[in-house]
């Protein structure tokens, strides 16, 4: 069996263990492999960090908003804090090395990557990965960028120069794996997880379009050269001819103990119709477990049957070692798009907390069976109301002369899990989920879990063929036309909204809440962020639809960008409340990096936007500190 370089930091990490002080560093994208997103940092306190200030700012110079030759920009990468370097992927597919006291460049590297928009609606990136060898040789600390176009470049932490020994000259084509229904190139958005000498890679690929499409392979390249060491596909053989992906989009984590990598698997193809696909896909729309050495399935809980709404495992579940009844659980948290937080043994799948099956409504499209029973997880209580839909809102109503309640009253809704529809459903929570990406953080001293969460509604409406084929309309980013090829259905997806663009379903937008892992009780709820439209801000208390993820210190700071209103916050952990803002050029849809480098402890924010939220963008990095002396 391949043996796996372990550092003893990395453990402690995973352990939750309070000597994760010992490590300042911010070297993946949930800042550790157990996905805590917890900074042992503890200077940042709800007494302090009202006096942060400004350290720097750069602007990357890579952005484009869509309206030149080039696609729009998403930037949603996690500074990587290694090596005592900054490092940052762009959405044009370059890396950055910084001096993370000044923001000065030390060294870039460009990819020379195709920037179009070949499996996205725009250019893309969630940053780069770090590895190191633990030996003083050419390139034994790397930093990795993927590229939409499907290649992985490792380069010297040091230089920014190739590293010759990995691929072709630096470079690997992850696309000479993608030899089952060659639909669209195995997009490379997420950085690798890097566990020991071995690189995990998921893919990202065109949703909504095929009803065939690329099995969602997860695959292992050695970190020295590139070479494939194994990889496994989530959809059965027998099926990989008739349906597709099933794909990891998002980031994973692992535990080295173990040996285990836990990967988020997506909803299998055609994403809103599954008429093709009645046999069970158990790993589908699930939390799985795989030996990071051989790539066997050691376990898998399916959070989804029969997956017809683009629910897909999100991001990357938590671990973290739970204190109940006297025991120590080695657990895992996985959030989840439907709300639920779904708490397992990490080394078995086992539920730490109850999962019940419970019937959900039939679909009466063409073809389609939907699954007759989907889990439930009532404890911890899911970050939104999942018995009903929220009410019409009507202030929104008013406004649009009773066009909301025609509404209700005319698309589908019989509770959670109504299926897509010729009439029209109401999707809640919509495709974007209640939470996403982002996931979650957690103090892993006191098994606190922190989350933000949004209230969006939507309605799909399945398009038979013949009438897909006329319609005039085209796609955006996670809405309008979409045509599920090879299916008799195509969609058509948008939020529900009055004709002035008003929500018309009542606030909140969004929330923050703080969950206790031990009991699953909700210590607190309380509406975050701004919603923001036509220059105009809403109330404070409708809070705000949210992209990106919180971190959590050990000074009992949240800091989290996320909002549509572009304010980049720290919350008092102990009860959400804001106590610190401050406004940067666009939404920072990425997860915030918190570390000490040469005795200061910094936190940098990347405000790159993207358009689900609004149309802002920018190339805006921005790191904050207290001031000197403090």
């Amino acid at each position: 069996m391949r043996q796996l370089a372990v550092r003893p930091l990395l453990a402690l990490v995973l352990l939750g263990s309070p000597a994760l002080a010992e490590q300042p560093v911010w070297d993946s994208f949930n800042g550790n492999l157990a996905a805590t997103k917890f900074a042992d940092v503890t200077s940042f306190t709800p007494e302090t960090v009202g006096r942060l200030e400004r350290a720097w700012e750069v602007q990357t110079g890579d952005v484009s908003d869509g309206s030149g030759e080039l696609p729009e920009t998403v930037w949603s990468a996690t500074p990587i804090y290694a090596n005592g370097t900054l490092y940052l992927g762009t959405p044009f597919y370059r890396i950055l090395a910084l001096d993370p006291a000044t923001g000065v460049q030390k060294w870039s590297y460009d990819s020379q990557s195709t920037l179009e928009a070949l499996t996205q609606p725009a250019l893309k990136n969630r940053g780069v990965a770090y590895w190191e060898s633990g030996a003083a040789e050419a390139c034994g600390k790397r930093v990795y960028i993927g590229t939409m176009d499907a290649t992985l470049h490792a380069v010297d932490a040091d230089t920014g120069e190739p590293c010759a020994d990995f691929g072709q000259g630096g470079v690997v084509d992850v696309n000479q794996w993608n030899d089952v229904n060659d639909r669209f190139p195995f997009s490379l958005l997420q950085p690798p997880t890097v566990v020991g000498d071995t690189l995990l890679l998921g893919w990202a690929g065109k949703d909504w379009e095929y009803t065939v499409a690329p099995p969602g392979n997860l695959l292992a390249l050695d970190a020295r050269t590139g070479e494939l060491l194994w990889e496994t596909s989530f959809i059965p053989e027998e099926m990989v001819q008739q349906t597709g992906t099933a794909n990891i989009w998002t980031s994973m984590a692992a535990d080295p103990e173990l040996g285990l990598v836990y990967a988020p698997v997506s909803s299998p193809s055609p994403n809103y119709w599954g008429g093709n696909r009645l046999d069970d896909i158990p790993l589908a729309t699930s939390i799985t477990a795989v030996d990071v050495a051989t790539g066997e399935v050691r376990w898998s809980r399916q959070i989804v049957h029969h997956d017809i709404w683009d629910y897909d495992t999100p991001s990357a579940p938590v671990l973290v070692d739970i204190d109940r009844g006297g025991e120590t659980i080695p657990a895992l948290v996985q959030t989840t798009k439907q709300g639920f937080l779904f708490v397992l043994d990490r080394r078995t799948g086992e539920p730490v907390f109850p999962i019940e099956e419970r019937p959900v409504p039939p679909s009466d499209a063409e073809g389609e069976v939907a699954a007759p029973t989907q889990p439930f997880v009532d404890l911890p209580p899911p970050t939104v109301d999942v018995s009903d839909m929220p009410e019409v809102w009507g202030l929104a109503d008013l406004l649009s002369g009773g066009q909301c309640s025609e509404d209700r009253e005319t698309y589908r809704y019989e509770g959670p899990f109504t299926p897509p529809s010729e009439q029209g459903t109401f999707m809640y929570p919509g495709t974007a989920g209640a939470n996403n990406w982002g996931g979650p953080a957690v103090d892993p001293v006191n098994d606190v879990l922190y989350i933000n969460s949004m209230r969006i509604v939507q309605v799909i409406r399945l398009i038979p063929r013949a009438e897909y084929e006329e319609v005039d309309g085209g796609s955006g980013n996670e809405e309008g036309y979409y045509p599920q090829e090879g299916s008799p259905y195509g969609i058509h997806l948008t939020e529900w909204r009055t004709s002035l663009g008003l929500p018309c379903w009542e606030p909140p937008y969004g929330t923050f809440s703080a969950y206790d892992l031990r009991t699953g009780e909700r210590l607190y709820e309380v509406p975050f962020g701004l919603s923001q439209q036509w220059g105009f801000y809403g109330l404070r208390d409708w809070g705000s639809p949210t992209l990106g993820g919180p971190v959590v210190t050990a000074g009992g700071v949240i800091f989290i960008g996320a909002s549509m209103d572009a304010r980049v916050r720290a919350l008092d952990a102990a009860t959400g409340k804001e106590i610190w803002s401050d406004l940067v050029e666009a939404p920072s849809v990425a997860i915030p990096a918190v570390f000490t480098h040469e005795g200061v402890d910094y936190v940098v924010f990347v405000a790159g936007g993207n358009s689900i939220l609004k149309p802002e963008v920018s190339d805006q990095v921005v790191a904050y500190r207290l001031p000197a002396g403090e």
